[in-house]
């Protein structure tokens, strides 16, 4: 398992590991200062989601503490060019590409009907059925290869793809598919895995006989595990393997081991099915608490955590105010994006609600503001 910062913060480069400690050393202190106000940023931004649900402003909330290193790590790895196709718990990695959180907010309240418009991000859609971003991911990263945008030596244009699921979805056949489809077509795909241990309330052990970083191996996609509490291990990896499926490489599967500290969702009760010793082993080897104590080995005083605290607490409540606000949206909104071009039956429908709504009409005057149909 590729680590470089123990539970205490301990830095160090294993031998055998020596070409990913490479990319380590060409960080600045000023990535590595990122990297804690990412993460720091990404809990702040969950536990205020899970208030907010509580509170009835969500319908739903996935909670990601935990897995702050595996996400930030890997989703500051990615490419400017590079396209991600999420899970339904990477905050962390849309933190790390600048997208406006309001709008993962939206999609969990239902105010978003979750149309993805290509030409605003490369953060494609939380993919709320099990495993299905990750086939996309593939039909995408073939795209790819077949527009000549892979191993060109223009780093302007070449692109390469990552997807994120959990433990539980290596179970479904998507993956599998996905597996294949990568590796006969060498697509420049990474898989990412967060393995954090349950897939709902079902346990790793449950589920694979082997580490899941070997199970594509048997299509052609190698593989590796990291230490997914480590957010440098998780930068380096990400970062080499992003490159060379970018350069031709071909596809790659990352693991990382790391924990589901909460819930799985805001439906879920974890103390049915795992016990407060495991939690309390995990939340030891917490990966803030890990690089805070990296952090002031180097020298970073408390001026700097305390900062972030405060920015954080701007941001938590800037987010709350903007929840509370939030408007039903106008109906029609459910027919934009559904294609990436003009439909006939998209508009046909569009057409039929605009006469239905029209026939409740009293004032002569019509209202889709909120409406229902």
């Amino acid at each position: 398992m590729v680590q470089f910062l123990s539970p205490d913060g301990t830095y160090g480069v294993p031998a055998e590991y020596a070409e990913y400690g490479k990319i380590i050393a060409d960080l600045k202190e000023e990535d590595f200062l990122k990297f804690y106000r990412h993460m720091s940023r990404m809990r702040r931004f969950d536990v205020e989601a899970t208030a907010l649900q509580r509170q009835g402003q969500l319908g739903l909330w996935v909670p990601a503490v935990g897995q702050e290193a595996a996400q930030i790590g890997s989703g500051h790895a990615v490419g400017k060019n590079d396209h991600i196709f999420p899970s339904y718990r990477e905050h962390g990695v849309a933190i790390t590409h600048d997208i406006d959180l309001m709008a993962v907010l939206k999609m969990l309240r239902g105010v978003n009907h979750g149309g993805w418009n290509p030409d605003e991000t490369r953060f494609h859609l939380y993919a709320i059925v099990l495993g299905t971003q990750v086939i996309h991911a593939t039909g995408y990263a073939m795209g790819v290869t077949l527009d000549g945008k892979v191993g060109t030596g223009f780093t302007e244009r070449d692109e390469a793809v990552i997807t994120y699921f959990g433990d539980g979805a290596t179970a479904e056949g998507e993956i599998s598919e996905s597996f294949l489809f990568a590796a006969i077509n060498k697509a420049p795909l990474v898989f990412f895995c967060q393995n954090n241990q349950w897939a709902i309330s079902s346990s790793v052990e449950t589920q694979t006989t082997v580490p899941l970083y070997q199970r594509g191996a048997g299509f052609g996609v190698p593989g590796i595990r990291i230490d997914g509490n480590d957010v440098l291990a998780s930068y380096a990896v990400t970062k080499k393997h992003m490159d060379d499926a970018r350069n031709g490489g071909g596809p790659f599967m990352i693991e990382a081991l790391t924990y589901r500290i909460g819930a799985h969702t805001t439906s879920d009760d974890p103390t049915k099915y795992r016990s407060q010793e495991e939690v309390d082993y995990w939340t030891a080897r917490d990966p803030i608490a890990r690089l805070e104590k990296f952090l002031r080995r180097q020298g970073i005083g408390d001026s700097f955590f305390e900062k972030c605290d405060e920015e954080n607490e701007i941001m938590a409540g800037e987010i709350r105010a903007q929840t509370f606000a939030l408007q039903a949206p106008p109906i029609e909104n459910m027919f934009q994006h559904v294609y990436s071009e003009s439909h006939p039956l998209i508009e046909e429908q569009a057409a039929w609600l605009k006469g239905y709504e029209a026939s409740f009409e009293t004032d002569g005057s019509t209202s889709t503001e909120g409406g229902a149909a």
